[in-house]
């Protein structure tokens, strides 16, 4: 059956990410963890459907309060065009406290770039989600020559092919089936978990949302957003 293709090819890319990746994750979550017991918060970026993956850390059950999208939820069309994320950019605030994230298969347009730039501009820990060796085949857009892998901090390799899409079919000239958003959740998902451990170990206790779907977990939620809702809510 061809849709167990898919299962092999993620399962290759989840064990290669758990043999090699370890100290990566250890690292981001150190910075994650530093960040908030500073009174910090993570703010996440990633453009299209690097977004979905940048999302999976913002407001759901099991995740951390203390984090917020630096941009807009939708596809931004002008991403090639150099001077929108300057422009965007302008309307964010990051605090020395703080820890940025973006994910980006591919990291080569402008619009992440420069959101790059300015997250290093301000002085704070970038993380990058991305996929590196298959970004090396590739060269920037911005007439910088920069990639947005080259700011980061720590860089979570999610071990991605060259183009994302990673099946190929007889009689179809493309690949088929991105495996992109699957391997940054869980990076970014293992993440968090150490992050919380080490947290946990040094006495202070994360900030986790419940799901809103149990007793009480909106209660709850409630008031741990309200700690929160100066840094994490766009105004």
């Amino acid at each position: 059956m061809s849709y167990e293709l898919f299962f092999d090819e993620v399962a290759k890319m989840f064990r290669e990410i758990r043999r090699n990746e370890g100290e990566h994750i250890r690292q981001a979550a150190g910075l994650i963890a530093e960040s908030i017991m500073k009174g910090g918060v993570v703010q996440v970026f990633g453009n299209g459907h690097s977004y979905v993956g940048a999302s999976d850390l913002l407001e759901r059950a099991g995740g951390l309060v203390p984090v917020k999208s630096m941009g807009p939820v939708e596809y931004n069309p002008y991403e090639k065009l150099e001077g929108v994320g300057t422009i965007m950019m302008e309307k964010v605030e990051i605090r020395p406290e703080d820890v940025c994230l973006i994910n980006t298969h591919a990291g080569r347009n402008p619009l992440g770039v420069e959101v790059a730039m300015k997250i290093k501009e301000a002085g704070v820990p970038l993380i990058v989600v991305t996929a590196y060796e298959s970004s090396m085949q590739l060269t920037s857009t911005h007439s910088s020559g920069k990639m947005v892998r080259d700011f980061a901090d720590v860089i979570l390799d999610t071990k991605g092919v060259y183009g994302d899409a990673a099946i190929q079919l007889p009689g179809m000239p493309t690949k088929v089936c991105a495996t992109s958003t699957a391997a940054a959740a869980l990076l970014i998902q293992c993440t968090v978990l150490e992050a919380v451990e080490l947290m946990l170990s040094r006495g202070f206790k994360p900030p986790i949302y419940r799901s809103c779907n149990v007793d009480g977990g909106r209660e709850a939620n409630r008031a741990l957003v309200e700690q929160y809702a100066h840094r994490i809510f766009h105004k």
